[in-house]
């Protein structure tokens, strides 16, 4: 991009920003909604805008995810307008702490540390988050994280200490072994029934380390359990549609019959 285009890039886009913090002001003062609004009364429906932002993301539907990051923007320019009314912090102090937070955490690029991979990068990050006064590598994870998210970036933060496996194999064989203590756990003898508190616990390590092996193999398990549950739902509606065409109700067919819904729709 030509400089004399990247200036009147940016200028178009600091113009829009300052529209949208005139626009925040005005809803701020004027509409009954807005005003009432706090910021424990935003929480859920930023989790929600964050759930939509993601569904758009995994469609690739770039029209809906320029709205939903519109969507998500205003309720963070929201937060930074309601922390403003006590003298809280305000956006200008949002966006300075940001910037101050990614030259520090970036010093081979604002620095002297040189870091030539993306993995030399990480672990120059979570030395730095120490140094912020992080008293635990993992102290950044969010408590609210679901699960499968939450572990994933667990094992990354304890990769970016040095505290990982060597290489894939051993992932795996991780894997198999966990497997086999879950399996033990479900296999009742005649003397003791399966104990669901162990199964369940050995059930969690063996999820825990196939999420491992994905990292190893660079497959983003949250992602691809997602693309799962969408190929089950667009089959299961599938099923539905065309028995409902055959004049049958889902419902009531054998499950034989449905397996052969199921393949016709593995087809498509």
């Amino acid at each position: 991009m030509e400089e004399t285009e990247k200036v009147r890039t940016r200028q178009k886009q600091l113009q829009a920003f300052e529209r949208l913090l005139d626009i925040m002001d005005d809803l701020r003062e004027q509409c009954p909604w807005d005003r009432k609004q706090t910021i424990s009364s935003l929480r859920h429906l930023t989790i929600e805008e964050t759930y939509e932002l993601s569904d758009a993301i995994m469609r690739n539907d770039m029209p809906d995810l320029k709205k939903e990051i519109g969507d998500v923007m205003l309720h963070l320019v929201f937060y930074a307008k309601i922390a403003s009314e006590t003298n809280t912090f305000n956006l200008a102090d949002v966006l300075d702490a940001l910037c101050d937070k990614l030259v520090f955490r970036h010093p081979h690029i604002y620095g002297d540390t040189k870091a030539e991979t993306e993995e030399e990068v990480k672990q120059n990050w979570e030395k730095l988050k120490i140094k912020e006064g992080n008293k635990s590598v993992l102290g950044g994870v969010p408590v609210s994280l679901p699960a499968m998210v939450k572990a994933m970036r667990i094992q990354e933060k304890a990769r970016g200490a040095g505290f990982d496996w060597d290489d894939k194999m051993q992932v795996w064989e991780k894997v198999q072994e966990e497997l086999q203590e879950f399996k033990a756990e479900l296999e009742p003898t005649s003397l003791t029934p399966p104990d669901r508190s162990k199964a369940t616990n050995e059930f969690g390590d063996l999820l825990f380390s196939l999420i491992n092996f994905a990292r190893f193999v660079e497959i983003n398990p949250e992602e691809a359990l997602e693309k799962t549950n969408l190929k089950f739902i667009h089959r299961f509606q599938y099923m539905e549609r065309e028995s409902a065409k055959d004049g049958k109700i889902l419902t009531n067919l054998t499950l034989e019959e449905m397996d052969k819904y199921w393949e016709k729709a593995k087809q498509f």
